[in-house]
């Protein structure tokens, strides 16, 4: 009987040390951390930006752009914009003009954009003669295509071609317009 007993003790050692074995890995838990480094924010692909001009050669001119833009990728995007000026003359002539554009942008290398843009124009002119104010109240189109040196990410200057300039129904003064474009 006492190999009966002693087999009964190993058998209850095994069985046990089986489930001590066995029950620590069923228990035993693993926890992982994951640190999230805050510095590396994927970027965000709307842009807040604004045109703006400003000259009093000749007269006042001040013109202001507000305009979003989505960046489809690296190279390209597109956007909107409202955009409003106004344009005196001393004695002569005053213009306000109102409208809205859409624009798409290539970006082939990182210091230059190429843009292409339609723009329409409500435009309410007052011509003074001596005959008395001449009020004149129309829509302008323009199709422009220019470039852009982006001195920074956040700041380009350029120049852009209205494609459908016409020298006496335009309300620009040349096919050729200057920009300065800042984003947020």
């Amino acid at each position: 009987m006492n190999i009966m007993k002693e087999f009964k003790l190993i058998l209850k050692i095994i069985l046990i040390s089986g489930i001590l074995v066995s029950s620590d890995l069923v228990v035993s838990q693993t926890t992982e951390v994951i640190v999230i480094d805050s510095t590396a924010q994927k970027p965000n692909k709307w842009k807040f930006g604004v045109g703006f001009g400003l000259s009093f050669v000749g007269g006042t001119n001040v013109s202001l752009a507000p305009n979003v833009i989505y960046n489809a990728s690296e190279k390209f995007s597109f956007g909107v914009g409202v955009q409003g000026s106004y344009t005196a003359i001393k004695d002569l002539q005053s213009t306000t003009t109102i409208g809205g554009n859409v624009a798409g942008f290539y970006t082939p290398v990182k210091f230059l954009t190429t843009l292409v843009e339609f723009a329409e124009l409500n435009v309410s002119r007052t011509t003074e003669t001596p005959e008395g104010d001449v009020k004149d109240n129309f829509w302008d189109s323009a199709l422009f295509v220019g470039a852009g040196w982006n001195i920074t990410n956040k700041i380009s200057i350029g120049a852009k071609y209205n494609l459908l300039y016409k020298e006496d129904e335009s309300v620009y003064t040349s096919p050729v317009i200057p920009f300065v474009n800042v984003s947020f």
